[in-house]
């Protein structure tokens, strides 16, 4: 019957995006957090039934700068123009590029044990060297372009890439940091350098300024908007493949590359 009384109020409605798992642009069972893989359900989640807020129910240990700042981004372009708030709410983990999403949100909520921080940029990779020249294999690497074969994993590293690798990861960090300074501002202990690349729990978290409570998903929305409020969870749509579990095989490849990350923080 409300829909023919538009002069009685409806009860708030909170959209909730979920945001678990590693960031990628793309892996071969679709697994991964993308922009392109989230863009429908975030544009729906701020779209439909005019919400009082979104939140986002952030768990990832990171992955991708830039799929964390297409994500990101995407995120406050929508906030601004419809003019809704964000909280984010990190279950175990908002790491690297987990936390850059969190810092999407306009108040980071965390549990006393969650996990956050790991302001900073990594590469990792494996060497072969020694082991292709203890069973007699011969690499052959033929470039044109000096820095073609850049951390080739089967010859020595050279101290020239490495400088060249710092020379990529500096103004990531440096994009890194600025997304943070720009949105948590202020509320940041001026007097320790959080973008070393080390990581908080919880309160730790609260107390340097990366967040700003202790609180989870439902209470703290039901405080701020009573408990009447009404929560609509947005999730991607699977492709048929995906729905018929076509992507099984490769998903193993996908999960050994998701659990390394998880394992960085224990989990």
């Amino acid at each position: 019957m409300k829909r023919w009384l538009p002069f009685v109020k409806s009860d708030p409605l909170v959209a909730v995006i979920r945001l678990s798992g590693p960031i990628a642009a793309s892996t071969r069972s679709g697994a991964s957090l993308s922009d392109a893989a989230l863009a429908a359900m975030i544009e729906r989640a701020f779209r439909k039934g005019r919400p009082a807020a979104v939140a986002l129910a952030v768990n990832s240990p990171g992955g991708s700068p830039v799929q964390s700042a297409l994500i990101a981004a995407r995120i406050r372009r929508l906030a601004e123009e419809h003019e809704v708030p964000v909280l984010a709410f990190v279950e175990d983990v908002a790491a690297s590029g987990g936390y850059w999403l969190a810092c999407a949100a306009d108040e980071i909520w965390v549990d006393r044990a969650s996990l956050v921080g790991s302001i900073g940029v990594i590469y990792a990779g494996f060497g072969f060297p020694d082991f292709i020249a203890r069973y007699g294999v011969e690499r052959r690497v033929h470039t044109a372009g000096e820095s073609k074969s850049f951390l080739d994993p089967f010859q020595p590293e050279k101290s020239e890439d490495i400088a060249r690798l710092m020379q990529l990861q500096t103004p990531i960090h440096e994009a890194f940091k600025t997304h943070v300074r720009d949105r948590r501002g202020a509320r940041l202990k001026q007097d320790r350098d959080l973008f070393t690349g080390d990581i908080w729990v919880g309160e730790q978290a609260v107390d340097l300024g990366l967040a700003d409570g202790i609180g989870h998903l439902v209470p703290v929305m039901k405080a701020r908007f009573g408990d009447k409020v009404k929560f609509v969870l947005h999730s991607p749509r699977r492709g048929l493949w995906s729905r018929l579990g076509a992507p099984a095989v490769a998903g193993v490849l996908d999960e050994i590359e998701a659990r390394a990350l998880w394992a960085r923080y224990g989990l």
